[in-house]
């Protein structure tokens, strides 16, 4: 923990901000079986608004990462290598301990629970903070060991040698034969994966699994690629100007790959990484433009809140979410456990029309509740490094 003695690009920090408040809008619905439409991820292929937001923070992670390795020219020293090393492990184990958190806690209530038998033969070894680990440690190591200019070429190589892998393995579909889950099942085992529902039927599939890792790690070196344009561009309209048309060749690119190459989040194909890519470099462009150029700065504010310590609003609101849906006050008349989650969706429930309506602003209050945390932190100029 450090009070900020740099100067950030705030255009950075409002996207990042922006994906981290979306990222906990989706992930906290009042109710899972009455799930706003917009706040939903595609059943398998497609794409929504929902499946925007990992994808962007992925993006914004590299773009990030460009800066920070920078202050070490890029050399692969050993001080540089042991900090990427860290940070890897500590993300790695903030996910696992976050699952053990949830583990523990819900079996307080149930004493059969037995949670020290359970806490690595239910274990999912992959996660969200698993997944931002390991593209890190790759993206990195990449960045640090590769010439800039071999980059792209390893970006593309990436992308096509992924959408062979899925094409030739029926990675396009939601069946035992799918790549990606035949790979996770050989390497984690069923008891380890987080497992997908979609068609009525779930199977063991991770979207955040081993296979689909590798186009992730193009997508993280993408964002990074952008940072390298944002420092070495000073004038900011060259800079929008940039943004802008690299990431409107990438949607275009992305949307007709789909013809060949399916866009889905769940396996993270080539084409979803073009196109949320060149989705976020394209609004990464519209910040600097409203931010840098034009100085609108007043509306953002509630973002950078969360943009300058992401993870830890991010991971500050995991917890939060497992002690408001576990935590008990009673039970009600049918039985079923009194908690804040309860609390807060039954009132809003009392106020809405519709089932829909209630999840959804019981999702905005949650991220609400957790930026509170974020803007006292933003306040006092305190910054978590994670």
């Amino acid at each position: 923990m450090k009070k900020k003695d740099n100067k950030r690009l705030l255009a950075v920090d409002i996207l990042r901000g922006i994906t981290v408040a979306g990222m906990l809008l989706v992930n906290n619905p009042g109710s899972w079986s009455h799930l706003y439409k917009p706040l939903s991820h595609a059943e398998w292929i497609g794409l929504t608004p929902t499946d925007l937001v990992f994808p962007f923070f992925v993006f914004v992670m590299g773009v990030a990462m460009y800066f920070s390795l920078r202050k070490f020219d890029f050399r692969p020293s050993g001080a540089l290598v042991w900090k990427i090393c860290r940070r890897t492990i500590v993300l790695f184990l903030i996910g696992w301990a976050v699952q053990w958190f949830g583990m523990w806690l819900r079996g307080l209530y149930n004493p059969e629970s037995q949670f020290f038998a359970r806490m690595f033969g239910d274990l999912r070894i992959l996660g969200v903070f698993q997944r931002l680990a390991l593209v890190y440690f790759f993206g990195s190591m990449i960045a640090i060991l590769c010439k800039t200019r071999a980059i792209p070429w390893i970006i593309g190589g990436i992308l096509v040698i992924y959408a062979i892998i899925l094409g030739t393995g029926h990675g396009y579909d939601f069946t035992l034969d799918n790549v990606v889950s035949r790979v996770d099942l050989a390497v984690l085992g069923e008891q380890h994966m987080y497992h997908e529902h979609a068609f009525g039927e779930a199977l063991a599939l991770d979207p955040e699994g081993i296979l689909s890792t590798l186009p992730c790690i193009a997508h993280v070196l993408i964002g990074l690629m952008m940072g390298k344009m944002l420092v070495d561009i000073r004038d900011n309209n060259i800079r929008v100007g940039k943004a802008a048309l690299w990431g409107s060749i990438m949607v275009l690119v992305g949307w007709l790959a789909q013809y060949g190459i399916p866009c889905s989040k769940k396996v993270w194909t080539s084409s979803y990484v073009l196109i949320t890519c060149g989705m976020a470099s394209c609004i990464l462009a519209m910040l600097i433009y409203f931010i840098d150029i034009r100085g609108h700065k007043r509306w953002c504010r509630f973002f950078q809140s969360f943009g300058v310590n992401p993870l830890f609003c991010y991971l500050m609101g995991t917890l939060l979410s497992i002690v408001f849906g576990t935590v008990r006050f009673g039970e009600q008349v049918d039985g079923t456990p009194v908690t804040i989650h309860s609390m807060l969706y039954d009132f809003w429930q009392s106020v809405t029309t519709t089932a829909e309506a209630a999840s959804c602003f019981y999702a905005i209050t949650f991220v609400f509740i957790t930026w509170c945390f974020g803007y006292i932190l933003y306040k006092k100029k305190i910054y978590i490094k994670i």
